[in-house]
C-alpha cells in the first residue's frame, strides 16, 4: 500500500512548504520538470498522495505515499476501473429481479407494522426514453423507500405508466405504427433504464393506463360521476385544433397554436362532457390546509380555485326607443360598492344573447371581431400587458343604480368561461376598464375617494379602498355616500336583492372539466345513444370495460368527428337493456383520466371485483410521500384531488385527501454554456455593454477557454471579455441531453445516484456538470477500497475485505455515530446533499485509522445502502453475510458517542495565552499541565523554569505562574 522514494530525485523542485497531504494538483505542477522517465512515474500512481515526510542524515526528504485517492490507470494496456461496478451491478439487479427482494405482499401482510406509501409522478413513456433529469425525483424516492424499509416499515414503492395520449397517437399517424406497439416498445424501454438504475420498485404492482383490467376502473370511475349528476354535456366553446383534428386544454396552447406541432387553435362552441369540479370547489380549498404541500404549490392552487364574494347585477337591455327589455345581462362583481361608476358593460365574444341585441349597423363589426377573438387563447386574451381592443354593439342598457343608459360592447379581454360571461365596466377603479375606456372615448366617473387624498380627476385607475363619493340616486332608492366602499359593498347588496335587480354571490375562477377529447388513443366513454331518440344511456357496469376498436387510421375526419367514428362495425351497437338500436360515443377521455386515480390502484393492482379493497386502502392511504415536477401543481392535483373526494363521498376510500405530503423536485438543467459576442468587424465585445450595441452575433466559447472573475465568467486569453453563462432546460433541439445509459456505462448507477442527490438541495434547479460525477465516482472508489483493499497491479480485487475482527476505539465510535446521526436526520428532511457529506467526512477519518473493525465497516456500508445500492449489498456480502441488506435494520446512533469529550484549552504563563491544548472534559489539573509541558510550543516557555504557582479552571483556562527570579534573559 505504500512506496518508498527520495522526493529529492523525484520530485527536484518541490519545496518542503509543501508537505503532506499533498494533492494530485501539485504533483503535477512539479512533474512536468522531471526527465522523461521519472516524469511517467506519477502519473502512475494514485492521487492525491499523503506524504509522510522526514528528514535523513543526508538531508533528503524520506516519505511515504498512501493512496487516499485512486484514478482509472492504464496496466497491460488495459483500462482499470476505480472499483468493478461494470460487474456488481447487473449482479445484484438480477439478484433482487430473482429473490423478489423489494416485493409488498398483497394478502398476506403484516399490518401491525407502520406504513409507508412512497409515490413517483406517473411518468409518460416516450420514444426518447429518460434523461438524466428524471431519475432525481426517482432516486429521491428510492432513497426513502430503502430507508424506511430498514427502519421496519411495510413499504409500498410501485412503478406504472400514463400511456394514454397525444403523442403516441400522433406519432401513429406520422409512421403508421399503431400506438399500442409503440406504447409497449417505451414502456419496455423505460422499464429497462429504471432498473438499471436499482430503483427497489415492486414491478408485481405494475400497471399501464392502457390495459382494459386497468381501464376498466376509469370507466366504472366515470359511471359513478354520470349517476351522481357531476358528468354532463353541455355546448361549450372550446380550443379547437384543426391540423390535430381534437380539442385542446388551455394548458395544450401557447400564442394561439398547439404546444405540440405548433398548429393554429381556434375558440368554437361544440357539445362536450364536462365533470363538475366545480361542485367540490370549497372542499377542495378548504382541505389545503391539512395538507404538508409546498405553500407556493397550494397558494396556485387556491388562485387556480379562486373563490370570491360578490354579488349578480342585472342590467335590462333597451330597445331602440330607449325603453327597458325583458333581455337581462347579468354580471358578477366582486366590487358592487362602484355600480354607480359602471358607466358601459362588455361582453365576452362568445356570449350567448350577443347575436339577439347586435345593432344591423354594428353586425358586420362584431362578426369580424368575433372570428379575430376565435383565434386566440384564453392567456392571450387575458394578458395585463396587451392592448386591449373591443367593438360597440350598437346597443345599451340600464344601470340599474343611476337609471341611465350605458353603451354594450364586446372585448376579447373578457372571457365566456368566467363569470358570466360579461362585466359592469368602472373604469375610475379597475385599470384594464381604465385603458378600454381611455382608449375608446367611454366616460369615467370616480366613485371611491382615498382616505388619505383627494383625486380631483381619475386619469389613472384607483382601485384601494376609500370612502364612495358621487353614490346617490333618489329615483332608485340607493345612497351610500359617505360610507366606506366595504359598508357600502354591503348595502348594495342588501339593496339588489330587495329591488330584485340581483342578489349575494360566491364565485369561482375555476371552471368545469372538459372531459372530451376528438382521439383515438384513450379511454373510451362507457355510453351509447339510442338511435331513435339520441337519448343518453349510461352502459351498465357488467359491460365494462370498453375497449378500444382496432383501427388503421387513426387521422383527424377534418369534419370534428373523432377519428373512433370510423370505426363503423364498433360504433353501431344495441342497448344491452332494451335491446334498441345504438351508437357508441365516439369522444374518448383525456389522457388526466388515468393519471387520477392510479395510486389506489398500486394498492390493490389485481383486483378484478373492484377498485381497491377497502381494508387495503384504509391500510395504505394516503400517499405518504407524493414525489414530482411542479409543472403538475395545478392540473394534475387538483383533478386527483376531485376524483379521490368523490369516491370519499361515495364510500371507495376512507381518507378525505390522497397525498398527505407533496415534494417538487428541481430540474436538472443541461451543462452551463459560455457565449461570447462579436460585434459587425468580428471583435469580441464584453457581455456587460452588449445592450449599448446591434447587429451582435453569438458564439459558444468551450470551458477550458473561460475562467470565474468575481461573480462573472471571462475568457482566460482576455479577461476584459464577460462572457454570458447560462444553462437551459434539457431538450434535444438544443442538443443538451445527457443520456443516462451513457452515464452509467462509464461511471456506474450508483455515482449516478449519489451525483443527483449531491448536485444541491432536491428542490432546487441545477445545471448537470459531468466533471462533478467525477467527484462522488471517486468517493465510492474510496469508499470500497477502504472496506476491500487496493487492487492487485493488475487492477483486480481480491475477495473479502481488510475488515477486523476486532473492537472499535472510542474515537472510531464517535466518528461513526456522528455520521448515523447525520446520515438519519438529513434523509428524514430530504437534505440528501449534506447526507452524501457526512459520509465523505467519515470515509477521509477512516482513512486514518490503522485498522478497520468489521462491527464499523457493517454499520457505513449500511448507511451507504440507500444512496449506492449495488456497492452496498456488494460489499455486505464480502463482509459475511448471505443475505440482502435490504431489510436490515437502519444503524441507529448511541447519544453517548454524539457528545464531545475533548474540548480546546487555552494555557497562559504569566497571565498572557502562550498556546492552546486539547484535553479532556474531565481532564485534572496535573494532566492539563502534564500536557501543557509536552506541548511543543509551551514547552520553550516552561522548561528549566521554576512554577511558582497554577491557577487551572477546569474547562477554561490554565494559567502557570513562574517563579522571576528564575526567567532566563531574554526569555519573553
Amino acid at each position: 500500500m505504500y512506496t518508498q522514494f527520495h522526493t529529492s530525485t523525484l520530485l527536484p523542485t518541490l519545496p518542503l512548504t509543501h508537505s503532506p497531504p499533498l494533492s494530485r494538483r501539485t504533483i503535477l505542477l512539479y512533474s512536468h520538470r522531471l526527465p522523461p522517465l521519472h516524469r511517467r512515474r506519477p502519473t502512475s500512481l494514485r492521487f492525491p498522495l499523503r506524504i509522510s515526510s522526514c528528514i535523513n542524515s543526508t538531508g533528503t526528504i524520506c516519505s511515504s505515499l498512501s493512496t487516499e485517492e485512486e484514478e482509472e490507470r492504464p496496466s497491460n494496456n488495459k483500462r482499470v476501473k476505480a472499483y468493478p461496478f461494470h460487474e456488481i451491478e447487473p449482479k445484484w439487479q438480477r439478484y433482487w429481479e430473482e429473490h423478489k427482494t423489494f416485493r409488498t405482499p398483497h394478502d398476506d401482510l403484516d399490518t401491525t407494522k407502520p406504513k409507508y406509501y412512497v409515490l413517483d409522478m406517473f411518468p409518460y413513456p416516450s420514444g426518447a426514453g429518460l434523461h438524466v433529469g428524471h431519475p432525481l425525483g426517482y432516486t429521491a424516492t428510492d432513497i426513502l423507500a430503502r430507508f424506511k424499509r430498514m427502519q421496519g416499515f411495510n413499504v409500498l414503492h410501485p412503478m406504472g405508466w400514463d400511456a394514454f395520449g397525444l403523442p403516441a397517437e400522433q406519432y401513429a399517424i406520422q409512421t403508421g405504427t399503431h400506438p399500442k406497439i409503440t406504447t409497449l416498445r417505451n414502456i419496455e424501454r423505460f422499464r429497462s433504464q429504471l432498473r438499471s438504475l436499482g430503483f427497489s420498485y415492486d414491478w408485481d404492482r405494475e400497471i399501464s393506463t392502457t390495459e382494459p383490467d386497468y381501464y376498466k376502473w376509469t370507466q366504472w370511475i366515470y359511471l359513478q360521476l354520470l349517476k351522481r349528476g357531476l358528468a354532463y354535456q353541455a355546448e361549450v366553446p372550446v380550443n379547437w385544433c384543426p391540423a390535430l383534428g381534437t380539442v385542446l386544454a388551455n394548458e395544450e396552447v401557447v400564442d394561439g397554436v398547439s404546444e405540440r406541432g405548433g398548429h393554429p387553435v381556434i375558440r368554437k362552441p361544440m357539445r362536450q362532457w364536462m365533470l363538475r369540479i366545480t361542485a367540490y370547489a370549497d372542499s377542495l380549498l378548504e382541505d389545503l390546509n391539512d395538507l404538508d404541500w409546498p405553500e407556493s404549490i397550494k397558494e396556485m392552487q387556491r388562485n387556480w380555485i379562486g373563490r370570491s364574494e360578490g354579488a349578480e347585477v342585472e342590467f335590462h337591455v333597451m330597445d331602440t326607443d330607449g325603453q327597458q327589455t325583458d333581455i337581462k345581462i347579468v354580471v358578477y362583481t366582486t366590487r358592487p360598492d362602484t355600480i354607480f361608476g359602471a358607466t358601459y358593460l362588455v361582453l365576452a365574444p362568445e356570449h350567448i344573447l350577443l347575436s339577439s341585441m347586435v345593432s344591423e349597423a354594428q353586425s358586420k363589426h362584431v362578426e369580424e371581431y368575433k372570428e379575430l377573438a376565435a383565434r386566440k387563447s384564453d392567456l392571450e386574451r387575458t394578458e395585463l400587458q396587451k392592448e386591449k381592443t373591443g367593438v360597440f354593439t350598437g346597443c345599451y342598457a340600464r344601470n340599474p343604480a343611476t337609471g341611465e343608459a350605458i353603451p354594450i360592447w364586446i372585448a376579447d379581454y373578457v372571457l365566456g368561461s368566467y363569470g358570466t360571461g360579461a362585466i359592469m365596466a368602472v373604469p375610475a377603479h379597475d385599470t384594464r376598464d381604465h385603458e378600454f375606456a381611455s382608449k375608446y372615448n367611454l366616460p369615467i366617473c370616480g366613485v371611491v375617494m382615498p382616505n388619505d387624498q383627494n383625486i380631483s380627476s381619475f386619469d389613472k385607475a384607483y382601485s384601494g379602498d376609500g370612502t364612495v363619493i358621487n353614490s346617490s340616486n333618489l329615483t332608485t332608492g340607493l345612497d351610500i355616500n359617505g360610507l366606506s366602499n366595504k359598508e357600502a359593498a354591503s348595502e348594495v347588496t342588501k339593496w339588489l336583492e330587495k329591488s330584485g335587480n340581483g342578489k349575494r354571490k360566491v364565485n369561482y375562477k375555476l371552471r368545469d372539466w372538459l372531459f372530451a377529447r376528438q382521439r383515438y388513443w384513450g379511454e373510451p366513454i362507457p355510453v351509447i345513444f339510442l338511435g331513435e331518440t339520441g337519448e343518453t344511456v349510461p352502459l351498465p357496469e357488467t359491460e365494462l370495460p370498453i375497449t378500444l376498436p382496432e383501427l388503421d387510421d387513426f387521422t383527424p375526419t377534418g369534419s370534428g368527428e373523432p377519428p373512433l367514428s370510423k370505426a363503423a362495425s364498433w360504433v353501431k351497437t344495441f342497448d344491452p337493456l332494451s335491446g334498441k338500436p345504438a351508437e357508441r360515443e365516439t369522444n374518448t377521455m383525456p389522457q388526466w383520466a388515468g393519471s387520477c386515480w392510479y395510486y389506489l390502484r398500486f394498492m390493490d393492482p389485481k383486483n378484478s371485483k373492484m377498485l381497491v379493497d377497502k381494508a387495503k386502502e384504509a391500510y395504505w392511504s394516503p400517499v405518504d410521500v407524493y414525489v414530482g415536477g411542479a409543472e403538475h401543481a395545478v392540473l394534475h392535483l387538483l383533478y386527483a384531488r376531485f376524483w379521490h373526494k368523490v369516491l370519499y363521498d361515495i364510500g371507495v376510500v376512507s381518507k378525505k385527501e390522497p397525498f398527505q405530503c407533496v415534494i417538487n423536485q428541481g430540474i436538472i438543467l443541461g451543462e452551463v454554456e459560455y457565449i461570447a459576442y462579436r460585434d459587425p468587424d468580428g471583435n469580441l465585445i464584453s457581455a456587460d455593454i452588449v445592450d449599448e450595441l446591434t447587429e451582435l452575433s453569438q458564439e459558444r466559447v468551450p470551458e477550458d477557454e473561460v475562467r470565474k472573475s468575481g461573480d462573472s465568467y471571462v475568457l482566460k486569453d482576455n479577461p476584459t471579455i464577460r462572457l454570458i453563462a447560462r444553462a437551459h432546460k434539457m431538450s434535444k433541439s438544443r442538443g443538451n441531453v445527457i443520456n443516462p445509459d451513457d452515464v452509467v456505462s462509464e461511471y456506474g448507477a450508483d455515482s449516478l445516484r449519489l451525483y443527483e442527490m449531491f448536485m444541491g438541495p432536491l428542490r432546487d434547479s441545477k445545471p448537470w456538470n459531468t466533471s462533478g460525477i467525477e467527484g462522488v465516482h471517486r468517493f465510492l472508489a474510496r469508499a470500497w477500497r477502504l472496506i476491500v483493499g487496493s487492487p492487485s497491479p493488475s487492477g483486480e480485487f481480491k475477495d473479502g475485505t481488510v475488515a477486523l475482527d476486532e473492537e472499535p476505539s472510542p474515537d472510531q465510535l464517535r466518528s461513526l455515530h456522528k455520521c448515523i446521526d447525520k446520515v438519519t436526520e438529513e434523509i428524514e428532511a430530504t437534505r440528501f446533499n449534506t447526507g452524501i457529506s457526512a459520509m465523505m467526512e467519515f470515509i477521509n477519518a477512516a482513512y486514518k485509522w490503522k485498522k478497520l473493525p468489521r462491527s464499523t465497516a457493517e454499520a457505513f456500508v449500511l448507511l451507504l445502502s440507500p444512496y449506492a445500492p449495488h456497492m452496498a449489498e456488494e460489499l455486505w456480502s464480502r463482509l459475511g453475510h448471505s443475505n440482502s441488506l435490504a431489510h436490515e435494520p437502519f444503524p441507529k446512533a448511541n447519544p453517548e458517542y454524539l457528545k464531545e469529550s475533548t474540548l480546546v484549552l487555552p494555557v497562559q504563563i504569566n497571565g498572557k495565552t502562550r498556546g492552546t491544548i486539547e484535553v479532556e472534559k474531565e481532564c485534572s489539573e496535573e494532566d492539563a499541565f502534564r500536557l501543557a509541558s509536552q506541548d511543543s510550543r509551551l514547552s520553550k516557555f516552561l522548561d528549566g523554569q521554576k512554577v511558582k504557582k497554577r491557577i487551572y479552571v477546569p474547562g477554561k483556562i490554565l494559567n502557570v505562574i513562574l517563579d522571576a527570579k528564575k526567567v532566563k534573559v531574554g526569555q519573553r
